[in-house]
């Protein structure tokens, strides 16, 4: 087992101040920084800093890593193709290594008859997704259906969809025209003021079609449902049972297309390749990025057969995507995912993670539900449980904290502990930073009531 937590200073140390101070004056500073962590190296689920402090990685660097820091197949793949080729462009040439890929990658797939198009990351991925669900109706349908908590990145497309924080959009209005955003269904928080969570995945699809369908805009002249399975960045929020598969009829009767936001929740994540799998759901168009390269920037779009067809030359490319490098990194994750049965350990891990918080939940106030589906599981802390007064500050105070007892994790939504760490995470490296987390919980909870 891989010896973490150890701090050999209080981070951050003297290394990392110097770095962080030179990155104040280098990089443009509209970044968020969780904790001042300034990474070295890392392997498996442990992150060392430049100072020598290792620690406990429970975000595998924003649900990234999936198969770990540094797998030696992953390494060796890159190796390999780099010394072979490193780049020529798939939009005007081919090669075997994207071919190969782009086939791994249909046969996991949720998608009916799926084509491949690569991208560099998530956001560009959404944005070809809206383009492609445009084209195929031929410019007939302008709109967008997304969901309040969302998030689909930062560019101008994507963006227009995202709506899990309001300062993500601030001072860049107007944006793309046509997105409408309805609620989505939480069942900890229901916009409908339900505790019953089938009420509340229904109050939603019914909100959809009698009043946005009758009040708003005609259903004939809506492209796509653009959704989450499970919210990310909008605090790891599960849906219920009932609202994937009512929005996919309810997007097979008014002839809708479902484009799937995979960016964060797919690969395994969830104990499926895919999170909309949970639901029995096959989406029309997928969007993916994160995990797929493994480490390296790399995204796709898996676009239902019918719907590929209707792209013509030239309707769509990029310079960068599908890169040689990337695509045999992304071969060797598949691979390592199968070989290593990653979906059955994130299953496994996952539960065990989810009753170890729902334990701790009875006997901590300042935990008001725990949610999530294989390794990627929010804890919601809140001030008051009569109340659920989001409890920021002691999110902030939390993952302060575990940082300098070794243990890396970040948050979501308003006050929501992000769990996600490398699927491969030794059984007892997990339970230590589930205890160093648990037991920093405790005195946040002791402060909230003494």
């Amino acid at each position: 087992m891989a010896e973490a937590p150890l701090i050999r200073v209080e981070p951050p140390g003297p290394v990392a101040r110097s770095i962080i101070d030179r990155d104040s004056k280098a990089l443009v500073q509209s970044y968020v920084r969780w904790v001042p962590l300034v990474v070295k190296e890392a392997h498996g689920a442990v992150v060392e800093d430049v100072d020598g402090n290792k620690y406990i990685d429970l975000n595998a660097g924003i649900a990234v890593m999936n198969v770990g820091h540094s797998h030696p197949k992953v390494v060796e793949a890159i190796k390999r193709q780099a010394e072979r080729l490193q780049h020529y462009s798939l939009t005007d040439f081919y090669y075997e290594e994207a071919v190969t890929a782009a086939e791994k990658l249909r046969e996991i797939s949720p998608v009916n008859d799926g084509k491949v198009f690569f991208t560099n990351s998530g956001t560009e991925s959404i944005e070809g997704s809206l383009k492609f669900a445009r084209y195929f109706f031929g410019g007939s349908r302008q709109y967008f259906i997304a969901f309040l908590g969302a998030f689909h990145g930062r560019t101008f497309g994507s963006l227009s969809l995202t709506a899990s924080k309001a300062h993500y959009r601030k001072g860049f209005s107007p944006l793309l025209p046509g997105v409408i955003h309805v609620p989505y269904p939480y069942p900890y928080r229901c916009p409908f003021k339900t505790d019953d969570p089938l009420e509340c995945g229904q109050a939603v699809l019914d909100y959809i079609e009698e009043w946005i369908f009758h009040k708003l805009v005609d259903p004939s002249e809506v492209a796509a449902f653009v959704v989450e399975p499970i919210q990310g960045e909008g605090g790891y929020v599960v849906p219920p049972d009932n609202f994937l598969p009512g929005l996919r009829k309810l997007a097979d009767k008014y002839g809708i297309l479902l484009i799937d936001d995979e960016v964060q929740s797919g690969m395994g994540r969830t104990g499926k390749w895919f999170a909309i799998e949970h639901w029995g759901v096959k989406p029309d168009i997928m969007a993916l990025a994160k995990a797929i390269g493994g480490g390296l920037p790399l995204g796709a779009v898996v676009i239902r057969g019918d719907i590929a067809s209707t792209l013509v030359r030239g309707s769509h490319a990029n310079t960068f995507g599908g890169n040689p490098i990337a695509v045999a990194a992304m071969s060797a994750v598949i691979d390592l995912i199968k070989e290593e049965k990653l979906l059955d350990r994130a299953t496994r891990l996952g539960e065990y993670t989810l009753k170890y918080f729902n334990d701790l939940k009875e006997e901590l106030e300042i935990i008001g539900d725990v949610r999530g589906k294989g390794l990627m599981i929010g804890v919601e802390l809140v001030k008051n449980r009569k109340t659920k007064e989001p409890a920021t500050e002691e999110l902030a105070h939390v993952i302060e904290k575990s940082f300098k007892r070794g243990v890396v994790v970040i948050g979501a939504g308003m006050s929501t502990i992000r769990i996600a760490p490398p699927l491969v995470i030794d059984d007892e490296l997990l339970q230590k930073a589930l205890d160093i987390l648990s037991d920093v919980i405790r005195e946040e909870n002791r402060q909230l009531r003494p």
